[in-house]
């Protein structure tokens, strides 16, 4: 099964752009049906309240179900103080299996990972080319594995993603996405130097159209084992993870909402 690991979806509050207005779905759900993507991981679009937009991403999986994968998203900045009980949330009554950050906000904290730790949920970190704080969090944390979106950068900052394919081959907790990365010969590179292993199919919908960011994949040439780790298998291995260790949370909180039960079905 195809799984694409990163995804925008619901509404955004500052009404200034496109990722903080507004990520509407059904185009997206079109397009991803035709290119053969059977799941999609979402995380909401920017936002100055994500305990609200985390729990509208909850009810656009739910209609949606069981296509769609939530992750929450926090602001470590303005967050800070809440975001433990924000995850306990996400986990517990939204079904989410992972988490978002972008740098643009706040880059990962330890507030944010040891929470991430806790309830062994994957990160994925838009570093918006600052890939140095990688080496920063990254050995801190070596139970918490890190996905690095766009290899380090939506701008095609060369260097990011350099610097990013090489920390994906040092650090077994650090793996890439591939969503929006133009520069081609950095996924031959990130194949090459870090293997199939480390990266993840994603396509940055809804504004990226999935069916472009997969057919550059296909354009990889990978023997099929390869491709099928990158386009499901990895991002299959690190949701299932996540799926045990929400279960195990729940059923120490005695969870047993048809919401629960919902969100142990999306695991592909």
């Amino acid at each position: 099964m195809i799984i694409d690991f990163h995804c925008h979806a619901g509404r955004g509050d500052a009404l200034t752009a496109p990722w903080n207005t507004v990520a509407p779905l059904d185009a997206y759900m079109r397009r991803a049906r035709r290119a053969g993507i059977g799941r999609t991981v979402v995380f909401p679009a920017f936002h100055t309240d994500y305990v609200s937009a985390n729990r509208e991403l909850a009810r656009i999986v739910a209609r949606w179900d069981p296509r769609l994968i939530g992750f929450a998203m926090v602001n470590a900045k303005s967050d800070a103080g809440r975001i433990r009980e924000m995850l306990h949330e996400a986990v517990v009554r939204h079904g989410f299996r992972g988490l978002k950050v972008h740098g643009h906000e706040a880059m990962p904290t330890r507030e944010v990972s040891d929470a991430a730790r806790e309830f062994q949920l994957p990160i994925v970190v838009d570093v918006v080319g600052k890939p140095h704080v990688i080496d920063m969090f990254a050995p801190e944390y070596p139970q918490v594995t890190f996905i690095i979106a766009h290899l380090g950068s939506f701008a095609d900052d060369w260097r990011a993603h350099e610097r990013v394919i090489e920390q994906m081959g040092r650090y077994p907790n650090v793996l890439g996405d591939t969503s929006g990365v133009r520069r081609f010969d950095y996924l031959v590179q990130a194949i090459r130097r870090a293997g199939p292993t480390k990266l993840l199919f994603g396509s940055d919908g809804p504004w990226l159209h999935p069916a472009i960011e997969l057919h550059k994949i296909r354009l990889l040439g990978l023997p099929r084992k390869a491709e099928a780790l990158v386009l499901g298998l990895n991002a299959r291995k690190l949701l299932l993870a996540s799926g045990r260790a929400r279960a195990q949370t729940v059923a120490g909180f005695g969870d047993h909402s048809s919401v629960a039960a919902r969100a142990a079905r999306r695991v592909p």
